[in-house]
């Protein structure tokens, strides 16, 4: 179990606890069919050690605290039963549809849950794209965690599709540039919105950055260490080294020349430069991949934005990687919403439905 995220020893609270007379409101049976990875839409990407399950058990616990929801005992009946509706409040790519129904399935077990739309799909502001319906306390302690999911992931995946459609023909990746915590939730976004990943963490790719550089004294005598270290250890994995300049870059390509090598991937970055007037200048970043000619995948990296990313990917590149995916996540504005009729009126008041 070495290195393996592990809650065992958090104790969870109840979610919501009462001792409140029962008032059925609906009398309609719940079942549990479970979620699989085979039943959703896009698979979250493989990771050794995360522990999704965990970080939905760790987010409820951080609302519940020591006392579950205080608001619903005191307001909801505990055996009410009541449906509640999924309304999107602005157009965009729907993701968080399959971790939802986890966190719903972690709080209560009985609610059932079903969608008209699915993970990577498009919705449009006013949209009513699922339900949920059984016991009103756990629907309701549930809510905020499954939105919070839903809204960030959606978010990601609004901008990947984005950037995606305007990169073509090269790929879009994200960066590590990830929240704690929620690496593997925010590369699951990007994968809905199209997106492809670049590595999930240390582990499972080398990637030689300035720094590693700087402190290996050059470019070769890095690729050079990689090589050697990989042989020794007998490992096979992508290897990637950046490079800033020109010179680096034919100094990699000389390197690899003369020398069996592992690596499989060089990363230009900052070779894109911005103009006055808002444009880019893309002529070095297109000199280098015409150097590289096929050699190696190419990846683009720095001042990548929705108004510079075509241009870039006209360029050659293999790949194009932008850390604003997900570090400056705009979340898309979702409401689950029992009275669907109110909120809809508030919404058009507010514009925001």
């Amino acid at each position: 179990m070495s290195g393996i995220l592990s809650f065992s020893s958090i104790v969870f609270p109840n979610w919501c606890t009462s001792s409140r007379r029962v008032v059925r409101m609906a009398a309609a049976q719940t079942t549990n069919a479970g979620l699989s990875l085979e039943a959703m839409a896009i698979k979250p990407p493989s990771h050794p050690t995360y522990d999704l399950k965990g970080i939905i058990k760790l987010a409820l616990a951080e609302d519940a605290g020591n006392r579950g929801d205080v608001t619903c005992m005191a307001t909801i009946p505990f055996d009410m039963e009541v449906e509640a509706y999924f309304l999107a409040k602005e157009d965009g790519i729907i993701a968080g549809i399959a971790l939802a129904e986890m966190v719903f399935q972690e709080v209560d077990p009985s609610l059932k849950v079903e969608w008209s739309r699915k993970d990577g799909d498009y919705v449009r502001k006013g949209l009513q794209f699922g339900k949920v319906y059984g016991r009103a306390h756990s629907i309701v302690v549930a809510e905020r965690i499954a939105l919070n999911f839903m809204q960030r992931m959606s978010g990601i995946a609004t901008l990947t599709k984005a950037m995606a459609d305007a990169a073509h023909p090269a790929y879009i990746l994200e960066t590590r540039k990830t929240a704690p915590g929620l690496r593997l939730v925010d590369k699951w976004a990007v994968l809905i919105g199209g997106g492809k990943n670049h590595r999930l963490g240390l582990f499972d790719m080398v990637l030689i950055k300035d720094n590693h550089i700087s402190i290996a004294g050059g470019i070769s005598n890095a690729v050079r260490s990689v090589d050697q270290y990989l042989e020794r250890e007998n490992l096979q994995m992508e290897v990637e080294v950046e490079t800033r300049t020109l010179e680096e870059v034919k100094e990699v390509l000389q390197y690899a020349s003369q020398t069996k090598t592992s690596l499989t991937r060089i990363m230009l970055d900052n070779m894109v430069i911005p103009l006055p007037d808002g444009d880019v200048d893309v002529s070095m970043l297109k000199e280098a991949v015409e150097l590289i000619n096929g050699k190696f995948e190419t990846e683009a990296s720095g001042n990548v934005t929705l108004g510079t990313v075509h241009e870039i990917g006209q360029t050659g590149v293999t790949y194009i990687s932008s850390g604003a995916l997900t570090h400056s996540v705009t979340a898309l504005d979702i409401s689950l919403k029992i009275d669907t009729e109110l909120a809809l009126e508030v919404g058009r008041r507010t514009k925001r439905a």
